[in-house]
């Protein structure tokens, strides 16, 4: 079964050369515009969102780009190949019971991302243990024992707000018989627990391979990948915000306004502050793993230089140049 191309460069609406900060900035731009809590046509931005987060999952990556540059190539004359060898398995090929492909539908991800960068594999089963039983034969083992089905593993994208609050996702499932074409979809909920980090597995009992022989059916498990969010990063249960300060507001202090995952602040940024300078406020990260408390907001100071000057302006700087007894190069 083919899957469709996903064009990342076009859906952030850069060069393929593009810089990673010029991709950084693309994201940023697109994800504010699209971010379902301040779009009007919150469906069409949710849909739009998970598309720009996608392409920023890919392109923000240096391995990823490099090896989605890579496959690029093969597509310069068509819209879609077939996948490099299934990463998503279910059931028991080896013993004449056939291997079904398996896609995933409410994950975030589309199934061209999951194909070729995400992590959804066949776990190794009991059925695993009669690959090199000679051909034609049957260990009594195999006569005798119902066997369990094989695990499925996939990736789900968890935004901010999902890690602040927890949620219940719906989730879809289908498994298609690559030897015959039929269709099996299923469609079940997802409990997503607060302070969800990322890499953590969600499972999800008897959603995996069929079993056989009377063997219970495996299980899903969805490992969480953490959404990119415009204004935040995440590390631990902490965020960090990158506060963009103009030269004399860093000098002479000032007072701001922040965000948070609940609204805004205002924050009084003391005088002197070096670029790089971290404020930290406490209790507005996001919940820690198991229920703890929330970690903390960083902010993180950003001093930015104008990259042009009106005559006047040029005539003040040179004046403050003439005047100020600050040497950076004196020590």
């Amino acid at each position: 079964m083919s899957v469709d191309f996903k064009d990342y460069y076009a859906v952030l609406g850069v060069a393929r050369d593009a810089s990673d900060d010029d991709i950084k900035k693309a994201f940023r731009k697109l994800a504010r515009r699209y971010h379902p809590d301040v779009a009007k046509d919150k469906k069409t931005a949710e849909e739009k969102f998970k598309e720009i987060n996608e392409a920023n999952e890919v392109l923000g990556d240096p391995e990823k780009r490099r090896k989605y540059d890579e496959l690029g190539s093969n597509w310069q004359s068509g819209g879609s190949m077939p996948p490099p060898g299934a990463r998503r398995r279910g059931g028991a090929g080896p013993n004449g019971v056939p291997d079904y492909d398996v896609h995933f539908g409410g994950t975030g991800f589309s199934d061209f991302f999951e194909q070729f960068f995400g992590g959804g594999r066949r776990s190794a089963d009991i059925n695993d243990l009669f690959r090199n039983a000679r051909p034609g034969s049957r260990s009594a083992a195999e006569s005798d024992y119902a066997r369990p089905g094989a695990d499925i593993e996939g990736d789900i994208l968890v935004t901010l707000d999902e890690i602040m609050h927890g949620s219940v996702r719906p989730i879809s499932l289908r498994r298609v018989d690559p030897n015959t074409g039929q269709t099996e979809t299923e469609t079940f909920k997802v409990r997503i627990p607060p302070g969800a980090q990322e890499g953590r597995r969600i499972r999800v009992p008897g959603k995996g391979g069929p079993g056989h022989g009377g063997g219970e059916a495996g299980n899903l498990y969805l490992r969480v990948r953490i959404s990119a969010h415009p204004d935040f990063s995440l590390r631990g249960a902490d965020l960090y915000h990158d506060l963009e300060l103009a030269p004399w507001e860093a000098v002479l202090g000032a007072q701001v306004v922040v965000p948070t995952l609940s609204g805004t602040i205002k924050l009084r940024i003391p005088p002197g502050r070096q670029n790089g300078h971290q404020l930290r406020v406490r209790g507005q990260g996001v919940p820690g793993g198991h229920g703890s408390e929330r970690g903390d907001l960083h902010v993180v100071v950003s001093v930015q230089l104008p990259r042009e000057v009106t005559l006047e302006e040029r005539a003040l700087w040179e004046q403050l140049g003439r005047v100020a007894t600050f040497k950076p190069r004196s020590h």
